[in-house]
């Protein structure tokens, strides 16, 4: 079969990109080329180009509605507001506004929570921290209504509660952010054990991240400090069996740990015998 013919016109009058073939058939050239569309040839496609989302600026996050928070009950009920678009960077907060409903919710009740917690809450949404702020040296800014040392638990319970907060309000960095500040009080015995009540009335068994330190606290400490806490410790330890337990393994962990360096340091004596033995002789 002769291969069929190709004319191209170059009528400039009417740029249509035509091609005429002498046989049957009429292939159309586009502008990517001759016979670029034609029946069994490939044709690589570019892939699509993601257009990258717009920034979301804090101007946006002002456009937004209004949403009332109402704190606590009765006669101390206190009312807040915050700009939606803010609080559902919350999961907490995203269930209950819906902002994807035919009509979401524009006053929340909050009956259970902390006024001062949920103030430094709204604080963090809105500029990323909270008061007193973590310095660059590590430590936090300082709080002229506050002692230097806690004497009374109020400053570590303030802390303590924007964690619990943020533990149900779903803000994970929020959590570890008052965590680490708790680290950074200076506090007395009695602060202490008003702090580790708090800790373990309010937070979950398995969360290790705060009750691990507490217990650990007490476990280096308890010898000492259960004197000046006026029979507290004990209480504690009566009210919160879990609290007991945390401290008595953290001794028991220690010891064991100490008794395993012993037998290693004999080893490398020439195994002389165990600690435990020439103990037997003092």
């Amino acid at each position: 079969m002769a291969e069929p013919e190709v004319r191209i016109s170059t009528d400039t009058a009417g740029e249509s990109g035509d091609v005429e073939m002498a046989g049957d058939d009429v292939v159309e050239v586009g502008e990517t080329g001759l016979y670029a569309d034609a029946p069994g040839d490939e044709v690589d496609e570019e892939p699509a180009v993601e257009t990258p989302a717009a920034r979301v600026t804090f101007v946006d996050y002002l456009k937004s509605p209004i949403i009332t928070l109402l704190i606590g009950t009765g006669d101390s009920q206190t009312t807040l507001s915050a700009h939606q678009a803010l609080l559902v960077k919350s999961p907490f907060f995203l269930d209950a506004i819906s902002p994807d409903s035919a009509s979401p919710k524009r006053s929340i009740a909050l009956p259970d929570s902390d006024l001062e917690a949920t103030s430094c809450f709204l604080e963090y949404l809105y500029t990323g921290e909270y008061f007193p702020h973590k310095l660059p040296s590590g430590s936090l800014q300082t709080d002229p209504a506050a002692d230097a040392i806690d004497s009374s638990g109020d400053q570590l319970l303030k802390h303590a509660k924007v964690y619990t907060l943020a533990e149900k309000l779903g803000l994970p960095a929020l959590k570890t952010l008052s965590h680490s500040k708790i680290h950074l009080i200076d506090s007395t015995a009695v602060a202490e054990i008003m702090y580790a009540r708090y800790v373990y009335a309010h937070t979950k068994r398995e969360d290790t991240q705060i009750r691990k330190p507490v217990a650990s606290f007490w476990g280096q400490r308890s010898h000492v400090l259960r004197h000046e806490t006026e029979g507290s410790f004990r209480q504690m330890c009566l009210e919160y069996p879990e609290f007991a337990f945390d401290v008595l393994s953290f001794v028991l962990d220690t010891e064991e740990k100490r008794e395993e360096r012993r037998r290693k340091a004999d080893e490398g004596d020439g195994g002389k015998g165990s600690a435990r033995k020439r103990q037997r002789g003092v």
